[in-house]
């Protein structure tokens, strides 16, 4: 991923971007085609250099001007067709969007790598039992298969998402200043046309003398989002990682690896933490994304600067982060006996809303069923007594239900509804 916004490569995509231009002419009859297969040649870092152009852009201080001149100057005759009719940002927004394509390659597979490893352990913990909770507290019994499923489909939403804006964000544009190709003359929609085959992009149907911003922010968006939820699926590892829940532990070298440089006990959840506090950046770069579409009449140079470093600082930091989080998810330790113990220690209480449905299913009104279960419960915790003693010493209860089937009821592992089967549905989408 760093390699792709390395700046030797951005050149040779500028350099290829040129070199689309010059075919393009030569196409349409503006250029002769020997020209343009020299241009074609020579737009390469093998004989446009880094160093020249950098010597070029420090004397005249213009970026695009200084590559044009450095291609021009190994061109020999044909270097007079290059950038033909082609305003800086024909060439700068076509070569970022080449870039962008190939971040998104290399981010899709990231991210199916990712979305691999939690399949599968959604796959092998579909039956691991464990405690359900919401606002921090318990709530119902559920499976850690369940809950890394969910992951896996979340990731599964976001590939849908990229493959759907591709055709929005890989556009470039070659329609000159301000967007009216007047410097290409009568054939200025077909030069677009044939630049944007060559290269195997998008065109951009309404330019100003830049590809619209928008696009950018769409980017951003998506980027944002993975991020998000990258961020909620390390949150919960390092939430199960806490000493009184103890269900789930990143891998630990015990024979090296150091948790603390004083107490040396601790076994800290570092990548989980680490993955946060990237994805928080990532998201930071929304706000810079978003401004850089206000922009001036037909364009102003505020975006330029900007954008070098929120678009591959974004893209790097986000492959960096999906593929800590692979590895954490590949080495996980499920502590199922953890799992079991905090759903024991929960208590039966857990159960309420099992042992309601059993007594709506004997007759009793649903509002009824929901008080005296209610009653009873808080009645048990209050005072530390077991849900059950509560729930057959209640003869609202024992009228309806017998002690087996309270027991039944009372049983985690008979209610997980369709828990087992959503898992399998979710395996089936994400495979």
């Amino acid at each position: 991923m760093k390699a792709i916004f390395e700046e030797e490569n951005r050149l040779q995509r500028i350099l290829d971007v040129e070199a689309a231009l010059a075919l393009a002419h030569s196409k349409l009859g503006n250029v002769k085609d020997d020209h343009a297969v020299t241009i074609k040649k020579t737009a390469s870092v093998r004989f446009v250099k880094l160093e020249r152009v950098r010597e070029i852009d420090a004397e005249i201080n213009h970026e695009i001007t200084a590559i044009v001149r450095a291609l021009t100057e190994q061109c020999g005759e044909s270097g007079k067709f290059v950038h033909l009719g082609a305003t800086s940002n024909d060439i700068l927004d076509t070569a970022a969007a080449l870039q962008i394509r190939d971040a998104i390659e290399a981010l899709e597979g990231t991210l199916s790598a990712l979305k691999t490893a939690l399949a599968s352990r959604a796959k092998e913990h579909r039956d691991t039992i464990m405690i359900g909770r919401t606002h921090g507290q318990y709530a119902l019994p559920i499976t850690f298969g369940l809950k890394v499923a969910n992951y896996a489909l979340e990731v599964h939403r976001h590939q849908e998402r990229i493959a759907e804006a591709k055709k929005r964000i890989l556009v470039g544009k070659m329609s000159g200043a301000v967007g009216t190709g007047a410097g290409f003359g009568s054939k200025a929609i077909h030069i677009q046309q044939a630049v944007m085959k060559e290269l195997e992009l998008g065109i951009e149907e309404g330019p100003t003398q830049i590809v619209a911003r928008d696009r950018y922010v769409e980017l951003m968006s998506i980027l944002a989002n993975i991020a998000t939820s990258v961020e909620k699926f390390a949150t919960e590892i390092r939430n199960l990682q806490r000493g009184e829940i103890g269900e789930v532990s990143e891998p630990f070298d015990e024979a090296v690896q150091v948790g603390s440089s004083t107490m040396a006990h601790k076994r800290n959840p570092v990548t989980a933490e680490n993955v946060c506090g990237l994805a928080r950046i990532v998201r930071g770069f929304m706000t810079p994304a978003m401004e850089s579409a206000v922009l001036w009449h037909e364009r102003d140079l505020t975006n330029s600067s900007a954008e070098r470093f929120f678009v591959p600082h974004s893209f790097i930091l986000l492959d960096d982060i999906l593929a800590k989080t692979e590895g954490m998810f590949r080495g996980l330790v499920v502590n199922k006996d953890r799992m079991w113990s905090n759903l024991q220690r929960a208590g039966g209480v857990i159960m309420a809303e099992s042992i309601m449905m059993a007594l709506v299913s004997k007759g009793l009104g649903r509002q009824d069923a929901h008080e005296l279960i209610r009653k009873c419960s808080m009645d048990a915790q209050k005072a530390c007594e077991d849900f059950k003693d509560h729930l057959m010493a209640s003869s609202s209860v024992t009228t309806l239900m017998s002690e087996g089937e309270l027991d039944l009821a009372l049983d985690p592992k008979s209610y997980l509804g369709s828990t087992l089967a959503t898992v399998d549905n979710i395996l089936g989408i994400v495979a």
